[in-house]
């Protein structure tokens, strides 16, 4: 393999490496972050939300337009962006800056992710070549993951959160630079350069208008015209966004067409029910850690590096057993594991420590996290012909970040609503690990909906699998 497609393969992975690197980074951080701007405890998720909803509502959008415009010049737009609003980021003086400059870094990322991808599959087109070019990138979104809590902690505590963002700094510009002196401009050959630019927007205007709603039904009541207004916008912008891709769109991003295959749709609704789940173990993992038992963010990253790893192998022994099972046993397993050590994690307690408390159920969970992502992408592109494969990965991808972000929105008022009654009667760390626990209780329950979705793909095992090893056009978490 030439020096210059190593060279090449890197910046992908560096770039891929950036975006999930970004989910995870924050986690560590809220707790500063929430003192050092004042956000409230609902609105601290808004930290993550204005990223994953950007994220998820244009990330197969992005793809597209790398296909149309050229893959280094949106590559080097995308890490642009993405660097300019990391800078913003780390220099925010508000919250409202934070959360606007944090949703731009998702736009970023939504264009950034599938076109590393795009890259690497242009660059590397022999079999054996793209198999190790695929591996790395793919190794690139577990590292991404894992190293982002690491970071996280220690530039958190060691010097100040705004370094999780300015990092991105000097790793931006040297991707930047490498990128114009090693790649070469190439566009997908395609009739149609329409653009599914509505399509998107209402999407991601509708869920962001649902979050909002929901978080507001919190602070003002589900009466109020602060919950109901945006509620009922959400319902119209969604309602919208099907009527767009049913009729109005020339080349819709997520034609609705393809849903007619049932083992597409239950692979969403697993992935849904997968990212709900687990958005709030890392949101109220963190939490408990720092604010309830007063660890430092540097201990705190250290404490989820067992889980990190334990996805990585569990996603490593998925990815062998689903062409020998298929899809439907792992991803029931997935899920009661998934459950079952999500209410066992919310007995946390105020007097109690991370081993008693967090150690077990995390690594339980992360087990069953790993074990969900290989047959989810695997059931989700079986049902559909291979030249749709890359559309129905996105999907699967975008749609684990949409439960996620609405997970996060429901579970985290469903804590600060208990955790408000529950401060007339306990003390604040007791009344915090009583809203952190119940949400989690809740979050256990969503979980189950990965096994209901998991029996209704078809039991016969794929004869090969349309996918290699990573999605098409997003990434994992």
């Amino acid at each position: 393999m030439a020096d210059r497609k190593r060279l090449i393969l890197l910046l992908a992975c560096l770039g891929n490496f950036m975006v999930v690197l970004d989910v995870a980074v924050v986690n560590v951080a809220l707790p500063a972050i929430q003192a050092d701007l004042g956000f409230s405890q609902v609105g601290l998720q808004w930290i993550v939300n204005a990223y994953t909803l950007t994220y998820a509502g244009f990330l197969l959008l992005g793809g597209r337009t790398a296909d149309l415009f050229g893959r280094r010049r949106m590559f080097l737009i995308a890490l642009g962006l993405f660097t300019v609003a990391s800078l913003v980021c780390g220099l925010a003086p508000t919250a409202a800056t934070l959360i606007a400059a944090r949703a731009v870094q998702g736009l970023g990322a939504a264009i950034l992710a599938p076109v590393t991808l795009t890259i690497v599959t242009i660059t590397f087109t022999q079999p054996r070549e793209r198999a190790y070019a695929l591996g790395w990138w793919g190794a690139s979104l577990a590292s991404g993951g894992a190293a982002g809590v690491l970071i996280g902690g220690i530039l958190t505590d060691l010097l100040s959160w705004r370094w999780i963002f300015l990092i991105n700094l000097p790793v931006g510009i040297l991707g930047i630079l490498a990128a114009r002196a090693l790649l070469t401009e190439s566009r997908a050959e395609s009739r149609s350069r329409s653009l599914d630019v509505p399509g998107a927007l209402t999407i991601t205007l509708g869920l962001t208008s649902l979050v909002y709603g929901v978080v507001n039904s919190e602070v003002h009541g589900w009466t109020s015209p602060w919950t109901w207004v945006p509620l009922a916008a959400a319902g119209v912008l969604v309602a919208s966004f099907a009527y767009i891709e049913l009729r109005v769109a020339r080349a819709p991003i997520a034609p609705l067409r393809i849903f007619r295959s049932r083992a597409l749709t239950a692979a969403n609704v697993a992935m849904f029910c997968v990212g709900g789940s687990m958005f709030a173990m890392w949101y109220f993992v963190s939490l408990y850690l720092q604010v309830v038992l007063g660890q430092s963010p540097l201990i705190a990253g250290l404490c989820f590096i067992p889980a990190a790893l334990a996805i990585i192998v569990a996603s490593q022994v998925a990815g062998r057993l689903v062409a020998r099972v298929g899809p439907r046993p792992l991803l029931v397993t997935a899920g009661v594991m998934i459950s079952a050590a999500l209410f066992w994690m919310s007995r946390m307690s105020a007097d109690g420590s991370y081993l008693t408390d967090i150690l077990g159920p995390i690594l339980l969970v992360s087990l069953g996290l790993g074990l969900s992502f290989p047959p989810g992408t695997w059931a989700a592109t079986a049902g559909v012909a291979p030249t749709e494969a890359g559309l129905a990965s996105g999907l699967i991808n975008s749609n684990r970040q949409i439960g996620g972000a609405v997970g996060l929105a429901v579970l985290a008022t469903i804590a600060a609503t208990h955790t408000s009654t529950l401060s007339a009667s306990e003390g604040p760390q007791a009344a915090l690990a009583g809203g952190y626990g119940l949400a989690l209780v809740v979050a256990g329950v969503v979980a189950l909906g990965v096994v209901a979705a998991a029996l209704m793909i078809p039991g016969q095992r794929p004869t090969a699998n349309p996918v290699t090893t990573v999605p098409a056009t997003g990434t994992a978490d």
